[in-house]
């Protein structure tokens, strides 16, 4: 095993899994103080007046799931050439490693630039079908249209973001990303301030700073010694890597566009509610995502771990490495989301200074969301391991029959059936909100049920093949 390459499934277990964990929640945070400074910059600065700031504000918003849908399916191929990447490391295969970064690579650059020039071509009819109000349609299709023009390098980054993290590096993506956070608030301040560009200006800044990380993260991959490095010359398309990473990405790449087609949705009921609601909604959306985002890096940690001891086949600290990833998102989501929701006064204010209906629109998705987050997290650890252990179909399905399926069916039920009345529009709102908790708990259930069923059936396996060698061995002679 090259000494660049970390192998996870050998020493202390608890120790590794924190220490690889943390960089991860480190770009996490990041990422979304980025991505806050964004909202913030738009909401205080993207107008004239309060009434226009929360404009701008909401043209972002009206365009944050719209985007997701766009990308989220060819991000979970990502995942895909991740969890094939660390199966690999595992198993000691290198030379397999190498081929696979190889066509991870070509795939990324390929899918980059289809959903970049589809979404930009087809953005303004997009938002249009989701019911996007009047009066912000135009300022949400500029910003559409800019931060597309970042999709190819954002693509290419979550690629090669995933191959470094299933080898154990997590401190490279951390300061790639920071270095380009620092550029994206600083184009922030310049597009929406001194220009006066509005959602345009930040949707501008976000396309500059996902190339930077791009460019930064390639260059450090092409300057690596070991088998994750990418080679520019001699980089080869193979066609039996390409459909192992379709049969780990695609189901993933399903479950997240589904997901994402179901945030749509809920989006699209919300739009009803008008610009104030939408506004708070992508205030409140911002403040419980690094919830998510600190939750979700414990998927990443559970993927990495559970695929790279899969390949090893050492499930004794496999099923521990489950127990540890799974205990440590209910703390953490359960201590994040008290502190979100007993300041969530003064956090909401700072998105939306001097508009109170903001606030407390925002207000409603947070006590919906706070209580019950750490069910969002548990979910995601399931997901993480059945498909570090191959079984990324199972988790889609399940994840289509209880995270999508019950949404979409209280949409269409019990939130489309509430009585509306001019008196009740925070109370509708909570019934809209509450379809996420619901298909968590549910989800997360079946999701851990399959994950023990997979892992029993590998034991088994395991042991019989350890049988099955011990009676083919011949027998000692005997010794007179």
């Amino acid at each position: 095993m090259s000494r660049k390459v970390k192998n996870l499934t050998e020493g202390p277990l608890f120790s590794k899994i924190v220490l690889y964990t943390l960089p991860l929640v480190a770009t996490a945070i990041l990422q979304l103080l980025f991505n806050t400074a964004d909202i913030i910059v738009v909401g205080r600065w993207g107008g004239d007046t309060a009434e226009a700031c929360a404009n701008s504000l909401a043209a972002v918003g009206y365009c944050s799931n719209l985007c997701a849908l766009l990308i989220t399916f060819f991000f979970g191929l990502s995942v895909g050439s991740g969890v094939c990447v660390a199966h690999d490391i595992g198993a000691g295969h290198e030379d397999e490693v190498q081929k696979t970064v190889s066509t991870a690579v070509i795939t990324a650059l390929a899918s980059g630039l289809l959903v970049g020039v589809c979404g930009f071509v087809s953005a303004r009819p997009l938002l249009v079908l989701m019911g996007t109000d009047a009066a912000v349609l135009e300022e949400a299709t500029l910003y559409m249209k800019a931060y597309l023009c970042g999709i190819p390098a954002s693509m290419l980054y979550n690629f090669c973001a995933a191959i470094l993290r299933s080898k154990g590096d997590t401190v490279r993506p951390l300061l790639f990303l920071s270095i380009a956070g620092v550029a994206n608030v600083l184009l922030n301040l310049v597009a929406v301030i001194l220009f006066r560009w509005g959602a345009l200006g930040v949707g501008v800044a976000t396309a500059a700073s996902q190339w930077i990380s791009c460019i930064a993260t390639v260059i450090y991959m092409m300057r690596m010694n070991d088998c994750c490095r990418i080679d520019p010359m001699h980089l080869t398309f193979h066609m039996d890597k390409f459909k192992r990473i379709l049969y780990n990405g695609v189901p993933s790449g399903i479950q997240s566009l589904l997901f994402s087609f179901s945030n749509v949705l809920v989006q699209t009921n919300l739009n009803t509610f008008g610009a104030v609601v939408v506004a708070g909604n992508t205030a409140a959306a911002n403040l419980d995502g690094y919830i998510y985002a600190v939750q979700n890096t414990l998927h990443m940690a559970t993927v990495t771990f559970v695929a790279q001891h899969d390949g090893a086949q050492k499930y004794g600290r496999l099923k521990r490495a489950i127990l540890y990833c799974s205990l440590s998102v209910v703390v953490v989501g359960i201590t994040l989301s008290s502190v979100v929701y007993l300041f969530r006064y003064p956090l909401l204010g700072i998105y939306a200074p001097g508009n109170p209906s903001v606030v407390e629109a925002g207000c409603v998705r947070i006590g919906i969301m706070c209580a019950t987050y750490f069910a969002c997290g548990l979910m995601e650890a399931g997901s993480g391991a059945l498909r570090g252990m191959g079984r990324s179909l199972t988790a889609m399905i399940i994840s289509l029959l209880g995270g999508i399926g019950l949404r979409i069916t209280w949409l269409y039920t019990v939130f489309a059936w509430w009585p509306k009345t001019p008196d009740n529009t925070f109370e509708r709102l909570r019934v809209l909100y509450f379809a996420s908790p619901l298909a968590w708990v549910l989800t997360t259930v079946m999701l851990f049920l399959f994950t023990f069923i997979t892992l029993n059936k590998k034991v088994k396996a395991q042991k019989l093949h350890a049988q099955d060698l011990a009676e083919e061995s011949p027998a000692p002679a005997a010794q007179n």
